[in-house]
């Protein structure tokens, strides 16, 4: 999770490097002090290699300084050190010896030792997978305000994860961090207001806390506030903020985004209508696997909307999207293996996808499975009976020439 690099730079540059050099006059100070032996600079020297501040970087020579001031027992090396093991930084990777390490700091009190050894235990990294020692770890990192360690308490509180599951539990922790300023941990309690678990229902604190996680660039939280912001819940409705947090979301790549971009774009909403911006847009998520964006490509294709008509390229999208189980695509692909268009005129196969969107719930589907086989030559033998069942399924689910049909055969 990205919570970690940022926890590093954290760590070190903000919570080791202000009052461990206020300690110190200046750096050749520390440098004279470190060479005599003296824990606390050889610490400081240390982190100042490891991340380049007021010299360059030099992980050998912070790999070096680390290792004499952890073997002396000093809590804050032996956290550094682990961190060069665990991301194999001026040493060869070796999670063992980084668990070795956090633990030793985590015995201490250490707070980030304590979570990224909690981490490891929930990851299975460096030590047996292990749920309730990584609860452990976390309350006692999250006791101490560790950020990642309460957002992870969230995480285990609401999943029942080495913890009975209780949605109350998990809403404290996800606050503690959230309030911290953790994009996740806002997210997440939106999620948890929209949804009510763990707390009252409430569509103006899930918009609340999206937005806070949105403008500090978390895409699922632009994405989500998008959504509220075209149901008109929690705010006033505005297509035109939909479309900008939706934009957001989609220029760093979220799928779903770039598909809800391309809707706006094709049909005008928020924004002026263009086929070509919806075609970018859709591709984009097409090329990320996005069935919907898929299916719409390969409208935009039959149709030659936006774009010059292909079936061929409709057909490519719809059988893209088909074998994601989207049964509209599943229905069309149908439709253009009993034509013949863009690929192979194949009765059978235009059947096989009509029965498989029929069998999704399809309309559409229904009614031309039903009329496959009422007709002779349509690839499925004559079956007054199963035409029948597959155009009331039809009229049941709205499709109005099903309702006629079945009215002028009875």
């Amino acid at each position: 999770m990205k919570i970690d690099k940022k926890f590093l730079f954290i760590f070190i540059s903000s919570l080791f490097m202000q009052p461990a050099l206020a300690n110190f006059s200046n750096f050749e100070e520390v440098q004279i002090l470190a060479g005599k032996g003296n824990v606390e600079a050889q610490t400081t020297l240390a982190m100042m290699y490891h991340i380049g501040h007021g010299v360059s970087r030099n992980y050998a020579k912070a790999f070096e300084l680390y290792s004499k001031a952890a073997d002396r027992g000093n809590v804050d090396a032996q956290y550094g050190l682990a961190l060069m093991y665990d991301d194999g930084q001026g040493v060869s990777q070796n999670y063992a010896k980084a668990f070795e390490l956090y633990s030793k700091a985590a015995e201490q009190g250490n707070s980030e030792a304590q979570y990224k050894l909690a981490l490891m235990y929930d990851n299975g990294k460096g030590v047996s997978q292990n749920n309730t020692k990584a609860f452990e770890l976390y309350s006692k990192a999250a006791n101490q305000g560790n950020i990642g360690a309460q957002f992870h308490l969230g995480v285990m509180y609401a999943n029942g994860i080495g913890v009975t599951q209780n949605y109350t539990k998990a809403f404290e922790w996800y606050s503690k961090a959230a309030v911290q300023g953790d994009e996740s941990a806002q997210f997440t309690i939106g999620n948890l207001y929209r949804r009510g678990e763990g707390v009252a229902q409430s569509y103006a604190k899930a918009f609340e806390w999206y937005s806070k996680a949105a403008v500090q660039g978390d895409k699922q939280a632009q994405y989500n506030l998008a959504l509220m912001y075209v149901d008109g819940q929690g705010t006033t409705q505005s297509d035109t903020k939909a479309f900008e947090w939706f934009s957001k979301a989609a220029v760093q790549g979220l799928p779903l985004a770039q598909y809800n971009l391309g809707l706006m774009y094709e049909r005008g909403q928020g924004v002026e209508q263009s086929y070509s911006k919806a075609l970018e847009w859709y591709s984009k998520a097409a090329d990320q696997e996005e069935a919907s964006a898929q299916y719409n490509l390969g409208l935009m294709y039959a149709d030659g909307q936006g774009v010059e008509q292909n079936y061929s390229k409709a057909f490519e999208y719809y059988n893209k999207a088909a074998v994601q189980g989207h049964s509209d695509a599943q229905n069309n692909l149908g439709i253009l293996y009993a034509t013949g268009k863009g690929t192979i005129q194949n009765s059978a196969l235009a059947n096989e996808w009509f029965l498989k969107a029929a069998n999704n719930g399809n309309a559409m589907a229904q009614f031309n499975i039903g009329q496959s086989y009422l007709n002779d030559g349509t690839g499925v033998p004559k079956n007054r009976v199963k035409a029948l069942e597959w155009l009331k399924k039809a009229a049941d689910n709205g499709h109005a020439q099903a309702k006629l049909m079945l009215a002028a055969m009875q």
